[in-house]
């Protein structure tokens, strides 16, 4: 494909694809090219009676001393396959980096930009280097090799030569990448070209001061950290998986054709139509660029089934090279071929943008057809779709992202991030969809044991018992996977936010917490992370932090407020300017994204893009939203509740006096520092009307200011509550807190509870907590709520055990939860692992939305693990 593709070759383009579209039918599927791998394994392959091993197996707690390099898998097959893996260092590679760069300067400065991204993405499908590792049934990647990350210089560059030159990756306490001399170099010599022309230096330039102040780019005290899309590209979304497998990359490309030929020859008379044809000319471009792309697989697959000695992996190879043959243009027929152009779906929106959390939907739901299908004739067993779902599982697993340093400590974790892969809950008639998937896709992670993919579930009241059995047992393993969706509290909210009864019921969940209807909607989730906490300490002190930094506008201190009244209109009044230049930020970095690259291939991938043709940064979407999370709520309301019963009700101490405290980090004020943090005080965890009450009311506060306000393609802010690892990040920026925090430590993560250095503020068990949380109204939080508990291993073992935890989860979502997560360890073990991680490599803990390994975190965020409460009981 040339560069200077013009309207001809595009005509052409359009000619064939039409063509073929006639009568094409998809080729019968051949059994003998399956192999047999079930010689030490005896699973149940009836079609209807679940997965292959029975629902109330139980698996133990997982052995924290090893990798999953050995087992616990019953397919020989994958635990090569995880050896493998595990055994590659996390490392950078530029290929895709130097590619992109290439054909930026190649093509030059000005025209259309969506056709300048296209044609870039075309460049680098056709030049990456491109594998298939031995025994893998999946094949792709994502512009790296397998546990490689790419580098995406057109996002943003200064923070690569800063930490190329300074903080070597190598060297990090966590997200550690390797990164070769050779490769040093190369990135280095791009850093002048990208310098003021990559999205981040253009936003910088395009941003007030006054905008800037208060975000993580000011020079001030941070208050909003809209990292995610400043420095990568956009994601939090999830294709429309089930419509691509069915019609093809040839049936997406005819409705573009169809579209394009449409507009007519007078389209270029006008700026609509000719940016209209752009689109078009762009998507086509980009989509052709993809099946080459996947047929350079089928050619390679071919090329080494002809060296392969082995009979079995050549048919295996011979295998894949006929579905990436077929899959490169039409419709899957088969469940091996679905599942296959899911995989490269992924990879190709991956290559062409870094965009955190792009999920995989509704797994069990997509694929079961083509699996009951394909078990009805006799096609495959059980087994073999069981051992489809974990290599699948491990194709996710291989990919990994290079984050700048602050946004690492944000989001802790070398992985791709947020991919988020859903099973179970209800169809769109409001009926069980439990399938045979569903368990086979809770075995699959059982068997595997990964940090990727985020592992979710759906919960719903009317579940079945085996259902929840399964799910439990997965969850009392210890990996922290899979987390919980509550159907009865996230539908509702769904509803609410305008979405119609058969697509919430049909939602799916992408990064952490946020839900969505999957191919129709880009909900820009987790775009920023706002410092609820900062406001309040803004709210009582004229605006200042503690350390004396007028940041804020001065709406008076607790020293001179007369009541609760005067504190939380102060807290209001700052809550609506911070969101105020929040929004403002974000609208921004919206527009730049739309500006300066745009998605011709993403865009073909969620509905109503083709249609409108608008890309996808423009409002492209059926939906559109943008979703801030608020961080630290529980600091605020302790806070807040500190202040009514230390100032107003019991006069311990003056408001003068707490804010001389803070400014001293406690210093001379140890006695009320105990006080504070003592069981004496009222604290948000405790099913405490005194202090839940703030908690109630600052996040109404926090989701009605931020729902008033839209986003730039056309549709509205939609609030979240929940902090990732954010609130360890941030709580390093801020001084000491007036709920009892000390200078640098972490926030209040999420809905849970305060811990500080001296215990936590929750003391009467997890049925007490959840209360609390319950009565935050959580359909305001649209954007998500996200809750983490810990309880011991004794707690929750043998099936009373099981039982137990079902009614506790049970009990929480009936009350309008929208999620909850657990880990399963004590605190004396996340000790030992802290002081001795040579002796837990494999020890994989609950983080956020997401879990990783223990001993790979920062000392901060394990210190937050350790210091969060583990419940020995249910009560």
């Amino acid at each position: 494909m040339s560069w200077n593709m013009n309207d001809q070759d595009v005509s052409k383009i359009v000619s064939r694809i039409l063509g073929e579209m006639q009568g094409s039918k998809p080729a019968a599927v051949k059994d003998e090219s399956r192999p047999d791998f079930y010689k030490n394994f005896v699973p149940n392959e009836v079609l209807g009676e679940g997965g292959c091993e029975p629902f109330d197996t139980d698996y133990g707690l997982m052995d924290s001393s090893v990798l999953s390099t050995l087992g616990p898998s019953p397919y020989p097959r994958v635990n090569r396959i995880l050896k493998r893996v595990h055994e590659i260092e996390e490392t950078v590679d530029e290929e895709r980096a130097m590619l992109f760069t290439e054909a930026h300067k190649k093509l030059g400065a000005g025209g259309s930009v969506i056709l300048k991204n296209a044609k870039i993405l075309n460049h680098i499908l056709q030049n990456m280097t491109i594998n298939i590792y031995p025994d893998e049934l999946i094949v792709g990647e994502m512009g790296a090799p397998a546990r490689f990350s790419p580098i995406y210089p057109e996002f943003s560059y200064d923070w690569i030569v800063d930490e190329l030159q300074n903080s070597p990756w190598a060297d990090r306490q966590s997200d550690r990448f390797a990164c070769s001399e050779e490769t040093k170099k190369n990135l280095l010599s791009i850093a002048d070209y990208w310098e003021g022309q990559n999205l981040k230096d253009q936003l910088e330039q395009f941003l007030s001061e006054e905008v800037l102040i208060g975000s993580s780019l000011g020079n001030t005290a941070p208050v909003h950290f809209p990292n995610l899309y400043m420095y990568g590209g956009i994601g939090h979304y999830t294709m429309d998986f089930d419509g691509v497998l069915k019609c093809g990359l040839k049936g997406v490309k005819c409705h573009v054709a169809r579209c394009l030929t449409s507009l007519g020859e007078d389209s270029i008379d006008t700026q609509e139509g000719l940016e209209k044809r752009e689109f078009y000319t762009a998507t086509l471009i980009a989509l052709e660029a993809g099946s080459m792309w996947i047929r350079r697989y089928a050619a390679l697959a071919k090329e080494m089934a002809d060296q392969e000695a082995d009979v079995e992996r050549k048919k295996e190879l011979l295998n894949i090279a006929e579905n990436c043959e077929w899959i490169s243009e039409n419709p899957a027929r088969n469940l091996w071929e679905a599942m296959q152009l899911m995989n490269f779906m992924v990879e190709l929106v991956l290559i062409e943008s870094n965009g955190h959390s792009i999920s995989y939907g509704r797994f069990d739901m997509i694929l079961n057809s083509y699996y009951e299908a394909d078990m009805k004739a006799g096609l495959i067993k059980k087994s073999f779709a069981s051992q489809l779902i974990e290599c699948f599982y491990v194709k996710i697993f291989e990919l990994r992202k290079l984050r700048d340093e602050q946004t690492a400590t944000l989001n802790s974790e070398v992985g791709i991030g947020g991919s988020c892969l859903l099973c179970g809950g209800v169809n769109e008639k409001g009926e069980d969809a439990t399938n045979d998937m569903t368990y086979l896709c809770i075995e699959a992670y059982n068997h595997t044991r990964l940090t990727d993919p985020w592992f979710a579930a759906r919960w719903f009241e009317d579940a079945p018992w085996e259902y929840k059995v399964k799910l439990v047992e997965s969850i009392k393993i210890g990996t922290g996977q899979p987390k919980l969706f509550n159907d009865g509290g996230v539908i509702p909210t769904l509803i609410a936010n305008g979405l119609t009864v058969e697509e919430a019921r049909d939602y799916t969940v992408v990064g952490c917490v946020e839900v969505e209807v999957a191919g129709k909607t880009y909900g820009a989730h987790d775009a920023d992370y706002f410092n609820m906490a900062r406001v309040l300490e803004f709210a009582i002190n004229n605006g200042k932090t503690v350390e004396g930094e007028q940041v804020s506008i001065d709406t008076g201190s607790i020293a001179t407020f007369k009541n609760m009244d005067e504190v939380m209109a102060s807290f209001e009044t700052q809550m609506k300017y911070w969101v105020n230049r929040m929004a403002a930020f974000m609208n921004a970095t919206e527009i730049m994204h739309a500006r300066i690259k745009p998605l011709p291939f993403a865009s073909c991938m969620i509905d109503d893009c083709i249609d409108k043709a608008k890309d996808l940064t423009q409002g492209g979407a059926k939906y559109n939203f943008a979703g801030p999370q608020g961080v630290g709520i529980a600091s605020v309301a302790d806070g807040l509740s500190t202040i009514e019963q230390i100032i107003f009700d019991e006069k311990r101490a003056t408001g003068a006096e707490l804010l001389d405290a803070l400014s001293k980090n406690w210093a001379g004020y140890e006695e009320l520092y105990r006080y504070i943090n003592s069981e004496q005080v009222h604290h948000y965890g405790n099913d405490d009307d005194y202090a839940d009450k703030y908690a109630t009311y600052a996040a109404d506060v926090y989701c009605d200011e931020v729902s008033s306000h839209n986003c730039t393609r056309g549709g509205k802010m939609i609030p979240g509550i929940y902090s990732v690892s954010g609130n360890v990040g941030i709580g390093l920026t801020q001084g000491a807190s007036i709920d009892g925090r000390m200078a640098q430590e972490a926030l209040s993560n999420s809905l849970g509870p305060v811990h500080t250095k001296i215990g936590c503020h929750d003391v009467t068990g997890p049925t007490a907590m959840g209360n609390s949380a319950n009565k935050i109204d959580h359909q305001k939080a649209g954007n998500g709520t996200l809750m983490n508990v810990r309880f011991s291993p004794a707690c929750v073992a043998g099936a009373n055990g099981t039982e137990n935890f079902i009614n506790y989860i049970d009990g929480y979502f009936h009350k309008g939860a929208q999620h909850c997560q657990f880990n399963i360890a004590n605190t004396e073990m996340l000790k030992d692992a802290q002081k001795h991680p040579e002796n837990y490599p494999g020890l994989l803990v609950r983080v956020a939305g997401y879990s990783a390994y223990f001993v790979r975190m920062t000392k901060a965020l394990q210190d937050d693990l350790i210091g969060r409460n583990s419940y020995d009981n249910f009560n």
